[in-house]
């Protein structure tokens, strides 16, 4: 579920959730997936760490859980995020277009509100808020990363037997120190001063 609750701190290792609009499979639609780490370069870039991530795209209802070590900057946790929002559902709305999804693009219109609509907006890619936790402990990150790694395994989706089986997701890295994307270890943050003003 979503919130629109605003995180007050400043700095932190959360556990983000965000959800596409109506669950569509939008990042298997759009074969998206390098949208999604091309914002984690972009993350890494302004000083945040991803720590572990699953993008859910095939089969199921499309959702992406991400465990990110955020340091202190000028913009708020929750810009970082809708900004983040943004530029994947721009990069989604176009790679949606290319292919002639129309019946697609047509949902994604219906799904803006009247004052979005108002404000400018033309689709609605995302949930309009975010799920998220605040990670405080070892054991409260190691709890969330083991859930994120196991969810492609488990419940109705069973994509795959094991969670080193699923290409995108950090469960390989954490093993063996090899992926499709590059995160840091969890364990690497405790010599790491996030609050410190980049």
């Amino acid at each position: 579920m979503s919130t629109k609750r605003q995180i007050i701190e400043s700095s932190g290792i959360y556990f983000i959730t965000i959800t596409c609009y109506e669950w569509l499979p939008l990042f298997e639609l759009t074969n998206g997936y390098d949208i999604v780490y091309k914002w984690f370069d972009y993350l890494k870039k302004q000083g945040h760490y991803i720590k572990g991530y699953v993008p859910i795209a095939i089969g199921m209802p499309n959702h992406v859980h991400v465990l990110i070590g955020f340091s202190q900057n000028a913009k708020s946790i929750n810009t970082v995020i809708g900004n983040g929002k943004r530029f994947m559902a721009y990069e989604i709305v176009k790679r949606i277009e290319q292919a002639g999804e129309h019946s697609t693009l047509t949902k994604l219109m219906e799904g803006v509100s009247t004052r979005d609509q108002k404000r400018g907006k033309l689709h609605e890619v995302f949930v309009p808020s975010f799920d998220w936790k605040d990670c405080r402990s070892n054991r409260f990150i190691k709890q969330k990363l083991d859930y994120i790694h196991d969810n492609p395994c488990r419940g109705i989706w069973n994509l795959v037997m094991t969670e080193t089986e699923y290409i995108h997701s950090s469960a390989k890295y954490y093993e063996t120190g090899e992926g499709i994307y590059a995160v840091t270890n969890y364990t690497e943050l405790e010599d790491i001063d996030l609050t410190k003003a980049l």
